[in-house]
Order: C-alpha cells, then structure tokens, then sequence
C-alpha cells in the first residue's frame, strides 16, 4: 500500500468529517507547523489478536495552554507495517487529532495477524512522519502457547527521580506488553528543596494543568522509548487525580460536587495522553476502567479499577496527623466497597474460564500486611489499600475460592517498594493455606533511589510471614508465564536520582499453577 501524501489525507480528512459530523471547513482548515509536532512520542495499547491502539497528541509547544496548535482538528495519517523500514505496509489510514481532546489521536487499528510484532507511525501534511513504534497483537482465541512475556510498572513521581526504568525497559527482549498499574504523574505542586527535577506549574486542578503536567511527563526521553518499544495496559491510581481519592470523596474534604469537576478534567486529560480504547474514553458518568484481555488459552488479564467506586477510607480526614491515622481503629462494614457491585460481578463472571493462568492486574495491595515500624507493639493497618476495605478483601477472595482456583496471580504497585508474598484465605490466619500470589512492583522513581528497607523496617517480616521478600529500590516485575510455571524476575536500579542508573535482578520466583504461592527460584 502507497504511503499517504497530503492530497490523500486531505481527501481522506473530507470523508471523515462527512461520515463523523465533522465542521469540514474547520477540519480542512490548513496547519502550517514550524516545530515538530510529535514532541510527546507515539504509544500502543490494549493488544487484541487483529489489532491495537496506536495513540500520538500534536503537540509542538506543549507548555502552551494549546499545545501550540490551532483550535480546530487536524487530520493524520497513520501506516501500520510488518517491517521497521516500511516497506510492507499493511494497514494505513486517516485519523483526526481532535482539538477539544487537545489534538490527541486514538486509533483503534484491526485486521492485523495475531502474535505478531508490527510497527507503526503518524503522518502529517508539512509536518513529516513520527517516530516509529512497535507492538505486538495478541495470540488468537483459545490458541495454545507456550509462553507469554508481561513486565508490570508504575509510580513514576518526576520529581523525586529519573525515568530511567523505562530506558532499560524499552531494552528487554521479546515483550508481548506492559501493565502499567497507576500514578503516570503526580498533581502535587513543585516540593520544596533540592529534588532531581521540578514539576512546573502548581498542584493540578483544572484540565489545561492536568494537560501540561501530562506533556511535561510525555516529553521524557526514556518514557517515549518505553512506549515506542512495546504496547501498554493503562490503569490509572490515585495521583492521576488527586491523592488518596476514592469514588466521590478526595482527601481534603471538599464537597463531592466540587471534587466531581476536578475528577472530570483529570480523566478527560488521562485519556488525552495514554494509548487505551473508545471504551475508556470518560463520559457523564465517569470511565469504565476495568477490562479484561487474553493471551490465547495461557494468560486472563483482568484489569481492576479500586479508585471509581471505592467506599471513603475510614479515619483519613483532613488534618488528621500519621500517628492518629495509625492508630485509628478499622470498623468495616460490609456494604464497604473497592470496587463496587458492579464490578464485583463481572469480576466473578470473568474468572469462569479456560485459562492456565488468571492474573489480577490492580493498583493497591491486597495481601494482609502489617506495617507497623520496628518496635512497634501493635499491629498498623494501611488504609488506602485492600487492608483498609477487609470485608470487601474476603469476598473477592472467596470469589476466587468458590471456583476453586489455584493460578491467580495478582498484580499490584502503590507502595513504592518489592513485595511478593502469599494471600491467605483467611486475612486472620496468615500463615494458613494460600490462594493467590501476588507481586508488588516497586515505582519508577517514586520515593527516589531507595535501598534495601524504608528506615524502621528492618524486622517487618517478623509480622509479615506471608511475605516473602520486602525491598525498597526502584524497578519494575518481568514475568515469563508458561503453562506450567509462572516465572518473576524483580529488577531493581542502583540510582534514580542522577544519569546512568543500572539494572540488575534482585531476586527470582516461579508459581506453580496447582499450588499458590510464590517460591524462590
């Protein structure tokens, strides 16, 4: 298939508009760029086995309030090859870079081969091509593999590091995608005192300062290369909005209709800048964030969202010091939720299946945990996690009892550290029979460049017996799933806080399918 020329796209940008409802004239409407308007790199994601999201934002000043671009849509062009250099193009069309969703493009590409690797790129009229990325379809339906290759990430605070995670990730051989669990950016103000770099800007609020927090993120040389190398499954956390948040409520206390208005500018912004489909795009009502995707018979991803419907957290309330939030005394009550009715049954439907493997993609801990300091004589519970919702914990637990299921694996991130450890079936009787598997996967750069333990951790396993490894040191999880075995490698950095940070394995586990729990391998 010819490459598209400007008369193409124009012409394909005319049939748009007509099909689409458009303003022709302002679709039409002629762009002369004098900056390359692919400042913030080009993402794939959502792998299906005909196809993927392929995702850019114009953007040649993107600490402008406008991007540096004209209020009306401009028309793209995108080819989908099955080489780097181009030379069979497979798939190819014409895309809108719609101004209201600040020339963002979401291309929802089929008609692929499955299990395929292919690489795509933008085009635009007097402005060039993008920068090529690469993805890979998903295996077909039901189709029997022998291996899967998933890394999981997240936590990528600007400040408090470089994304230097990402460049070694963009390096690791043969991945069919990235979960990525939350926390793309922080919404905080500038911090006070030396940090490796700067937010610009204040604490975000409104959706021009979502959107330039988002492009001071996206303009990351090492993030772009993460994107470019391998599709991701985008979740969202808390500070894509605000800390802490849960459903209505946000952690200051403002009334839920003020909250509400700042939740609608983050979530238009998230889907502005991540590569996810038309069903994630926010409406009225919020966004649908929970998904799920298979990797042929082998791998069930079911993609969690904890933030939308959560119940508010008990005792955190503004103004409320770390030792009054500690020792606040957890009083459950089962219409408590993390997820909501609705999400619960689909959950519970989603596991009725053939896989060898179910994984729990989600954004906060799950295991019981206690995380009380050294010295410490009576046990701490977090409360913005699965420990703080106990009686919503044991339901989804028992979904997965109920179906007497042995190979789930649950993912998870927040806590900016390496957790890998068992789920009880009983959160009081943890050192009774496993369920579930999770890991933990520490942040990006969150909390800087960290070592072995937080201070006051050093005997935190002494009450954790569930858990099998704690370390705090930036990384990310690779997991190389087969049918019989579930292999993890967590891969930590020696430094976030300046150039040069290396990789290295810090330690290895292997799940069996019929017996949960992690082992060192």
């Amino acid at each position: 298939m010819a490459q598209l020329d400007r008369r193409t796209l124009i012409k394909t940008g005319l049939t748009l508009a007509l099909s689409t409802g458009i303003d022709a004239p302002a679709l039409l409407a002629r762009t002369r760029f004098t900056r390359d308007p692919f400042t913030l790199g080009v993402a794939a994601g959502e792998p299906w086995p005909d196809g993927f999201v392929i995702w850019t934002r114009l953007a040649p000043e993107p600490q402008t309030p406008d991007g540096g671009m004209p209020p009306h849509d401009v028309p793209v062009g995108w080819e989908v090859a099955e080489d780097p250099a181009f030379r069979k193009i497979v798939r190819a069309g014409a895309a809108v870079a719609i101004a209201t969703l600040a020339h963002s493009v979401h291309v929802e590409v089929d008609g692929l081969r499955a299990h395929r690797p292919y690489w795509y790129r933008f085009l635009v009229a007097g402005a060039g091509t993008s920068p090529v990325g690469t993805a890979r379809t998903a295996p077909a339906a039901g189709a029997a593999l022998d291996r899967v290759r998933l890394a999981m990430l997240g936590c990528q605070d600007f400040e408090m590091g470089l994304f230097t995670g990402y460049a070694h990730l963009a390096r690791e051989p043969d991945l069919d995608a990235v979960y990525h669990y939350g926390d793309y950016i922080y919404e905080m103000a500038p911090r006070a005192g030396p940090t490796p770099r700067k937010h610009l800007g204040g604490e975000c609020y409104t959706l021009d300062q979502y959107r330039r927090r988002y492009a001071q993120y996206k303009e990351d040389p090492d993030l772009q290369a993460a994107h470019a190398a391998v599709a991701f499954i985008m979740s969202f956390d808390d500070h894509e909005i605000d800390d802490n948040w849960a459903g209505a409520f946000d952690k200051d206390g403002n009334p839920p209709a003020v909250f509400a208005l700042r939740k609608a500018a983050a979530l238009q912004a998230w889907y502005e800048h991540v590569p996810v489909r038309r069903a994630q795009r926010p409406g009225p009502n919020g966004v649908r964030a929970y998904r799920r995707l298979d990797y042929g018979n082998l791998v069930r991803l079911h993609v969690l969202d904890t933030r939308s419907d959560r119940s508010d957290q008990l005792c955190e309330r503004p103004g409320i010091g770390r030792e009054e939030l500690d020792a606040c005394q957890l009083i459950d009550r089962a219409e408590r939720t993390m997820m909501g009715a609705a999400q619960e049954a689909w959950f519970d439907r989603g596991l009725d299946n053939a896989a060898h493997w179910n994984l729990i993609a989600q954004q906060v801990m799950l295991m019981p945990y206690d995380a009380r300091k050294d010295g410490g004589t009576a046990p701490v519970v977090a409360k913005d996690n699965w420990n703080g919702y106990p009686m919503a914990r044991q339901r989804l637990v028992d979904t997965i009892v109920r179906r007497d299921l042995t190979n789930v694996v649950i993912g998870s991130g927040d806590l900016h550290q390496n957790v890998v450890g068992s789920v009880p079936a009983r959160a009081e009787d943890v050192e009774g029979p496993a369920i579930a598997s999770e890991f933990l996967a520490t942040s990006i750069s969150s909390s800087g460049t960290g070592g072995a333990r937080y201070a006051g951790e050093d005997h935190a396993l002494d009450h954790n017996p569930n858990v099998a490894l704690l370390n705090n040191q930036r990384g990310y999880h690779l997991f190389t799933v087969t049918p019989d075995l579930w292999h993890a490698q967590v891969k930590v950095l020696d430094q976030v806080d300046r150039p040069g940070g290396s990789i290295a394995t810090l330690a290895k586990f292997v799940v069996d399918p019929k017996r949960p729990g992690p082992q060192a391998a």
